[in-house]
């Protein structure tokens, strides 16, 4: 009688412990896919000068010192806003469109458990279209992420939708829709800085509190998954280790 009831509870434990492991497994899972590096927003209006943001997040226990965009065919980048201790360069084609941006740092970079948004301004096709933005995240010790994938890939690249029967979200203050003849008469290039209130640029603030708060719901179900499987791990483990202790008993 009492071999079988300690066969009961050796198999048991092995699958308390072996359920706790997938539970963390899980939650390991679900912070790294809501760790992706993302361009928001996306949805957009056609020709809209639109305010981009760039998010990038750590998920490794080192900086990142260095990411590269590739700027879709589907836009043209006019400029940026600079953020402290990161200098941006942009690599041009033959007819002098920008066809990457890149921002470095000789300092701290992003740290673990950090992320940063780069915001810049690009104007959208006149036509419906999609824009796949490919980003190049570098870490401290020489590693790249590339995220170049589809959707469902590992390393999902982002896509705006350019579209005409664009939602509340392209239709935010972050989307100029008239500023091409005025852009030209100015005399705006894409070495403008969002410190100019005159041009599209000065709409960044509100684009990066927009573009989070159009991500919100997404972000908000992460959080709450990560959360349910963080009980649950601690739930199961706990009861592994209590059945653990009375075998020893």
């Amino acid at each position: 009688m009492n071999t079988t009831l300690q066969t009961v509870k050796f198999r048991f434990s092995r699958l308390a412990t072996s359920m706790g492991l997938i539970a963390a497994g899980a939650l390991l899972f679900a912070s790294m896919a809501s760790a992706h590096v993302t361009v928001k927003p996306s949805v957009s209006q056609p020709n809209a000068w639109e305010t981009y943001t760039l998010k990038v997040p750590v998920e490794k226990n080192i900086p990142t010192t260095k990411v590269a965009l590739k700027i879709p065919k589907e836009v043209v980048f006019k400029q940026y806003e600079p953020v402290p201790d990161w200098k941006v360069s942009t690599e041009k084609d033959s007819s002098g469109k920008v066809t990457t941006v890149t921002w470095t740092t000789d300092k701290d970079g992003i740290q673990a458990g950090q992320y940063q948004r780069f915001s810049f301004v690009a104007q959208n096709a006149n036509q419906n279209t999609e824009a796949a933005w490919n980003a190049f995240q570098y870490y401290s010790d020489g590693s790249i992420v590339e995220w170049t994938g589809d959707e469902g890939s590992n390393n999902p690249h982002s896509i705006t939708k350019i579209t005409a029967d664009a939602t509340s979200e392209a239709s935010a203050p972050t989307a100029d829709h008239g500023h091409d003849s005025a852009g030209a008469a100015a005399g705006h290039t894409s070495s403008d800085t969002a410190k100019d209130s005159s041009n599209p640029a000065s709409a960044s603030n509100n684009a990066t509190e927009a573009a989070p708060a159009a991500a919100a719901p997404a972000s908000s179900a992460a959080q709450t998954t990560a959360l349910v499987l963080s009980i649950i791990a601690v739930v199961l483990g706990a009861a592994a280790v209590g059945i653990a202790l009375k075998r020893r008993k």
